[in-house]
């Protein structure tokens, strides 16, 4: 119970400023004796409230101009990655997504690079930029459904290359974003899944506090300081899941 109480809190607080905190709690689920997917589904549902901790802790940066329209896309997309993870072999995602999570590093890194080529959010035609934020919201709901380690580094760094906004005002988007998704996958996964709720119920209030303590820490860092914590995250990440996928 203590080494699920420390990574949920570790996880809650990791999640809020960068994310890839299910790297914290998934492995300390194995640890305790649970099998890959149980652990997979009880790590998904544990770790939910910690986003609700970073809203609250973001709040004052958040815009809620977009929360509106991308919250439903974001269900329907966590909906559909519950979907694939319950009725698919989970092996050949396991491959897939270190290469996702190591590129959204790199995307975010190389921002200013790639809005070069692919245009700035400010020059894009309404109709391009509004299909292309509603994919990526899509594309990181069955993402964060299926899976969820560092869905946070994927959303911030799709969010900041489509939007032209503050990356403090990126990060409490990404963290509504977050919430919703981590709802869908309580509900699916709550009525389908082989959730261990013992597990749960010591992993979540931790997540909860470490989320707003966070969600706090983040709103108080430097842009610069805050982009590279997450690219810095985000790779780290990503390697220790492509060594975790070919071992």
């Amino acid at each position: 119970m203590a080494l699920l109480a420390a990574a949920g809190l570790g996880a809650g607080t990791v999640n809020a400023i960068a994310g890839g905190g299910s790297l914290i709690t998934f492995p300390a689920l194995i640890a305790v004796g649970l099998p890959p997917v149980p652990a997979n589904v009880t790590n998904s549902v544990a770790v939910s409230p910690g986003y609700v901790g970073s809203v609250v802790g973001s709040r004052a940066d958040l815009p809620r101009e977009r929360v509106r329209a991308l919250v439903p896309v974001a269900v329907l997309g966590g909906f559909a990655g519950c979907v694939l993870l319950l009725a698919t072999p989970q092996r050949a995602f396991e491959v897939v997504v270190p290469f996702l999570v190591l590129g959204a590093a790199a995307v975010l890194a190389f921002q200013d690079r790639l809005r070069r080529l692919v245009g700035h959010p400010k020059t894009m035609a309404p109709r391009r930029h509004a299909t292309a934020l509603y994919a990526l919201v899509a594309a990181g709901g069955v993402y964060g459904g299926y899976f969820g380690a560092a869905l946070g580094v994927m959303l911030v760094a799709g969010l900041a290359l489509l939007l032209d906004e503050p990356l403090a005002r990126i990060n409490a988007l990404k963290n509504v974003l977050s919430a919703v998704i981590g709802a869908a996958t309580v509900v699916a996964f709550a009525l389908f899944g082989p959730v261990d709720w013992v597990g749960v119920a010591v992993i979540a209030p931790a997540t909860l506090l470490g989320g707003y303590a966070g969600s706090r820490l983040a709103r108080r860092l430097p842009g610069a300081v805050l982009k590279a914590v997450i690219v810095t995250a985000g790779t780290v990440v990503g390697l220790v899941l492509l060594v975790r996928a070919f071992n």
